[in-house]
């Protein structure tokens, strides 16, 4: 796929696709991962010499224009990392066309929410070429991985109005995953964890042959996920007063941290207690740890919990090294379980 180093942005109008669904509460931004995991391609871009970048993105799942949703807190976080960032409270129509009108060279202007409109998630064409025509954009840059499992208009419309290109996030996403996908070095053990079992199918189907060894904890373990000779279960847990199993034991752990040491391509997805109460958090830090001390592996933690507390343990541990740390639960799980990602298909090849 061809990416942002394989197109002329000098004196462009960049149009940037990124995920800025970030946690907030009470006005304030609580998690800005997926925020900083943007500021590559912008600062890619602005130092090639883009004109103007107009960055694009959603907020949760608002039904019309929901003021708690609104991505204006998004662009102060943004303008703390990176400077020249402005925000205006529409896609298109006269103030977006005002606003890219006083944006300086090398400037980001964040538009607001696109789920504020039915035309995003309907993948309606009219809706983005009224983006596109707003700003005056000529190259378009798809950075949010999280996203491009949706066909929505900002990740499959859009191609049939401006050239797509990969950003820096994408192209580091997709080149992880697929390195753990095609001729993964071996042993590769795939650790699984939460609590639908549902959710893991696709992914335990997609490597059951090509993992080495399946090592499955949390409340899918709890519940009696069946083992095999490939399929290690845990077999004690920490439980609670009420006899409610919330972390897996000490045998359990140190079987799971046996398999880390000896792989050479780890998947982790799923946490392996309920990790937001520190007293059953310890499986998950231990095989955290363990995993992240091996440099000289391919490593890939996805899905939103298991990559929040892996952030979040980073921040404490800065030693922590992973091949990535994805930014997309949903589109991460549906790639490497085989499926087409309707935002992927449009990028230039």
């Amino acid at each position: 796929m061809k990416t942002i180093r394989d197109v002329n942005v000098k004196g462009k109008v960049v149009l940037v696709r990124t995920d800025f669904n970030v946690p907030i509460e009470d006005g304030k931004i609580t998690d800005d991962l997926r925020i900083r995991a943007s500021l590559p391609t912008l600062e890619y871009l602005r130092e090639n010499g883009a004109k103007k970048i107009i960055v694009i993105s959603h907020l949760g799942r608002p039904e019309g224009k929901d003021k708690t949703l609104s991505l204006e807190p998004a662009a102060k976080a943004l303008s703390k990392m990176i400077s020249n960032v402005a925000f205006v409270d529409d896609v298109s129509g006269p103030d977006v066309e005002e606003a890219v009108s006083k944006m300086p060279k090398g400037g980001i202007l964040l538009l607001q929410n696109l789920r504020f409109f039915a035309g995003e998630e309907k993948n309606s064409s009219e809706f983005i070429r009224e983006i596109v025509d707003s700003t005056g954009a000529e190259i378009f840059v798809q950075d949010g991985f999280a996203v491009i499992h949706r066909a929505h208009a900002s990740t499959s419309a859009i191609a049939e109005f401006l050239p797509v290109y990969a950003g820096l996030l994408l192209e580091k996403e997709i080149t992880n995953l697929e390195k753990v996908m095609k001729n993964p070095a071996k042993p590769l053990l795939l650790i699984l964890g939460g609590s639908k079992v549902d959710d893991k199918k696709p992914l335990i189907d997609a490597f059951s042959g090509a993992a080495d060894k399946i090592a499955v904890g949390g409340k899918i373990a709890a519940d009696g996920y069946p083992a095999s000779e490939k399929v290690y279960v845990a077999e004690d847990f920490d439980e609670d007063e009420s006899g409610a199993k919330l972390d897996i034991g000490p045998v359990a752990t140190g079987e799971i941290a046996g398999y880390v040491a000896n792989a050479k391509t780890i998947i982790w997805n799923g946490v392996l207690g309920k990790v937001e109460d520190p007293a059953y958090a310890t499986a998950s830090t231990i095989i955290a740890e363990e995993i992240g001390k091996k440099h000289d592996i391919v490593s890939v933690i996805c899905g939103g919990d298991t990559t929040g507390f892996v952030e979040n343990l980073m921040a404490e541990k800065p030693e922590l090294k992973y091949s990535l740390v994805s930014t997309g639960g949903g589109a991460a799980l549906e790639f490497l379980s085989g499926k087409t990602l309707p935002g992927l298909e449009c990028v230039e090849q």
